[in-house]
């Protein structure tokens, strides 16, 4: 401390004791904006920069919630990489093959009369055949398009005259030029692949064909307007679920006559319990609204009246009046892991409080796929007894640290949430976390990164629409193409009081009664 500053300190003890300990508070409060600030940075730093997997390495357990590689078999020993060109067996069995033979060239050799060699370039001797060397590779041919041709035959009768002609096949767009397998690609490119309209016009301009970005707009309007029937049925179908999924993420959209854009925000409502055994499709709802409000999800949620599993938005709260609360653990624990990789110290608070999530994690990894009675039962004797140290635990690190620290916040959003928390442990139908929402949502992020912004409230909610039927299709196991390409060549002359025949698990289940048949 500098000289002149200790000459100003008071002579009188007791002032020089309640400067020092306002002084210490004074530290002590810095200190806990210090801890807070690097923490958002670490947060941006790592949503932008880094790696998004919140994995936590433990000596004895994996993560509490295992990296799941869809469709990505581990190599067995002994089999060469898919590159080797040596083996067919790592290529998919159902594609077609085609071959090319390659013979050796032989020249000034003898031939015979077909103009193959038959005599040695080193001593004019036959040639006999000595195998083959035979590789593999795995080619791609860009899909191409085509013109479809519609001609009908009139026919006259020699005697009156009348004339006879069959009706024009019906279009998903009346006289438009698109047929119901381009409408489909461009809508799946765009809500699936995430390739924004322009970028299409693009591709398909390399093939030949210039198709503005105008027009395709016009096409999503077209086909938003004639599915959203299909869309409100969907709807119908999730909200009559005894638990539903909720979860929402912003979207920019542009602001009419400013230039810039603004928020909105994308829901999504998701019926699935096939990890309780239930054999009910599973299905995706979206919703676009242009704010945050929660007379939003009231709304939507307006005929709902089971169990709601979200994450901690207040707006949910004026729902839980009238229906049942599941809170989410790997909610809960997002902020434990936070702190965790600000300090990496596998003794600390935060590895403690990962661990014991990651036991229950591990239960349910126990339990998933078997009916509710099985998991409540066996949730019970298991996690239950972790649930209640846990819950000890937690009230233990709020006696240890500041109120106002990282470390407490952490602590108190369990604990405040702790019956919606430990709810699924009496109710074998709820899950232990929203992982089922936020799954749902990740296109929708790719997309936001790909196309930007949306132009207008019209464009979110025909984008909702869309998102509905393809992450629809994806999880009843259907291509989303070939689902959306057969709706729009049936939908303009399907009885609309039989609209849920057009429904993914419907059409899954008549294509497999055709192939049967």
């Amino acid at each position: 401390m500098p000289t002149d500053a200790i000459d100003e300190l008071p002579d009188d003890t007791q002032l020089l004791k309640q400067q020092l300990h306002e002084s210490y508070s004074e530290v002590r409060r810095l200190k806990l904006v210090v801890e807070k600030l690097t923490l958002q940075l670490a947060r941006r730093l790592r949503s932008q920069f880094g790696a998004s997997s919140e994995r936590f390495d433990d000596a004895q357990t994996s993560l509490i919630e295992p990296a799941v590689l869809d469709g990505v078999a581990p190599r067995k020993p002994g089999v060469p990489a898919a590159n080797a060109g040596t083996l067919d067996r790592s290529l998919p069995e159902h594609l077609p093959r085609e071959q090319q033979l390659i013979r050796p060239e032989v020249t000034n050799a003898h031939h015979d009369a077909q103009g193959l060699a038959c005599g040695c370039t080193a001593c004019g001797a036959r040639l006999r055949p000595l195998g083959a060397d035979v590789s593999h590779h795995l080619e791609y041919v860009p899909g191409r398009f085509k013109v479809i041709r519609t001609v009908r035959a009139k026919l006259a009768c020699t005697k009156c005259e009348v004339i006879f002609q069959a009706a024009a096949p019906a279009r998903a767009i009346p006289r438009g030029i698109a047929g119901a397998g381009l409408l489909a690609h461009v809508m799946v490119s765009k809500f699936c692949d995430h390739i924004p309209l322009h970028r299409q016009s693009r591709i398909y301009a390399r093939d030949g064909v210039d198709i503005d970005r105008g027009t395709m707009a016009g096409w999503v309007a077209q086909v938003h307007a004639l599915l959203d029937p299909l869309v409100a049925t969907l709807g119908r179908y999730v909200l009559q679920a005894p638990k539903v999924h909720a979860d929402d993420t912003p979207v920019k959209v542009l602001a009419p006559g400013q230039g810039k854009t603004r928020t909105g925000r994308l829901w999504v409502y998701v019926r699935d319990d096939r990890p309780a055994a239930s054999t009910d499709p599973p299905a995706a709802w979206y919703r676009y609204t242009p704010d945050r409000k929660g007379e939003h999800p009231r709304l939507h949620l307006s005929g709902f009246g089971g169990i709601l599993q979200a994450d901690a938005y207040g707006g949910w709260n004026a729902l839980y009046e009238r229906i049942t609360e599941a809170a989410c653990w790997a909610h809960a624990r997002r902020p434990w892991w936070d702190l965790f990789e600000q300090h990496r110290d596998d003794t600390g608070l935060a590895a403690q409080a990962l661990r014991r999530i990651q036991a229950l994690y591990a239960i349910e990894a126990e339990v998933r796929g078997k009916p509710p009675q099985v998991r409540r039962q066996h949730r019970q004797a298991r996690a239950g007894p972790l649930l209640a140290e846990f819950h000890q635990w937690l009230h233990g690190v709020l006696t240890k640290v500041s109120t106002k620290s990282e470390l407490a916040k952490a602590a108190r959003y369990s604990l405040v949430r702790w019956t919606a928390l430990t709810r699924y442990v009496d109710d074998g139908r709820i899950e232990i976390d929203n992982s089922a929402a936020e799954r749902a949502l990740r296109g929708v992020a790719l997309g936001r990164s790909n196309y930007l912004f949306m132009g207008s409230d019209d464009g979110g909610r025909r984008a909702a629409s869309l998102y509905s039927l393809v992450e629809t299709a994806k999880l009843n196991g259907l291509d989303p193409e070939g689902y959306l390409r057969d709706v729009l060549q049936r939908i303009a002359e399907h009885p609309i009081n039989r609209i849920d025949e057009l429904l993914p698990w419907n059409i899954a289940r008549q294509s497999q009664h055709r192939k049967a048949a």
